[in-house]
């Protein structure tokens, strides 16, 4: 059944919105939750951890939007069975579109609630029944990068009461190559929507947090998914009667909606222009 509460691994300030926690006496750990978004740097971080501590006390814990590709869950099994590791799977039983229409709110950008709903919620509730903070510890697969460096503080602030560890920071920033390198030395296939040239493995590419650029990728790679992307988005604009689109197009410092369709109508006219191409 949906869950009613409100936001495992993108948003990380949304999860400000729970209570704030008791203060907890911690004692040594004895569960290690992988807060595995399907990525390669939550895989990393399992990897780091099964060295460390084995796999006996691990768990790989993510979320399932109903939109992931089929590869994540190939890869997703193919790290389970390397490290030795159970893979839990938790889901909230909508997808984002679904959600979209039930709270009446089209995610985009600067707010998801796909996120907070579909993956946070869930990870959260299965934490709190089965990983007590005391004796439990989330691991979090941020990538060593200078953009994704400064969420560790909010990460660990808004996942209280459990300690976070984030075991790819340390160390010097490292391109995403060199940590699918990392994944392939590990004997593992990375997961197919990179070498796609996506650049991350999440939401199959489908992403409303995704720009104009990937979305227009996504329309070039896999036009069916791009397709039912814009038929959803206009079917809430015109269920609601409301001028919103996932993404936003700003001019002369004035911002107004860019619908799906018009991207698309864009995209198709610069591709039959002589000596373009896509991009």
């Amino acid at each position: 059944m949906p869950s009613t509460v409100s936001p495992c691994d993108d948003t990380d300030e949304e999860l400000a919105l729970f209570p704030a926690p008791p203060p907890v006496r911690y004692q040594d750990p004895d569960r290690h939750v992988i807060q595995f978004s399907g990525g390669v740097g939550s895989a990393l971080a399992a990897l780091n951890l099964a060295e460390r501590v084995g796999p006996a006390r691990m768990t790989l814990l993510i979320a399932d939007t109903q939109v992931e590709d089929p590869d994540l869950w190939r890869f997703a099994d193919d790290l389970s069975r390397l490290i030795k590791v159970p893979l839990v799977v938790v889901e909230d039983g909508r997808d984002p579109w679904q959600l979209f229409n039930d709270v009446g709110f089209l995610g985009n950008n600067l707010f998801a609630p796909c996120t907070k709903y579909l993956k946070q919620i869930p990870c959260r509730e299965w934490m709190t029944q089965h990983a007590p903070p005391e004796t439990s510890i989330a691991y979090v697969g941020i990538e060593p990068t200078r953009k994704d460096r400064p969420r560790a503080p909010s990460i660990t602030r808004n996942w209280a009461p459990w300690r976070v560890e984030f075991p790819l920071l340390d160390g010097p920033d490292r391109p995403k190559e060199d940590l699918l390198a990392d994944l392939r030395a590990h004997g593992l296939k990375p997961p197919r929507l990179y070498e796609m040239g996506f650049p991350h493995n999440n939401c199959g590419g489908s992403c409303i947090r995704a720009g104009q650029r990937q979305w227009k990728h996504l329309l070039d790679v896999f036009p069916e998914r791009y397709a039912r992307a814009e038929r959803e988005e206009e079917a809430f604009r015109s269920h609601r009667r409301k001028n919103v689109a996932i993404l936003k197009r700003t001019r002369d410092k004035v911002a107004r909606p860019l619908t799906l369709a018009e991207l698309r109508r864009e995209h198709e006219a610069e591709k039959e222009r002589p000596g373009m191409t896509a991009g």
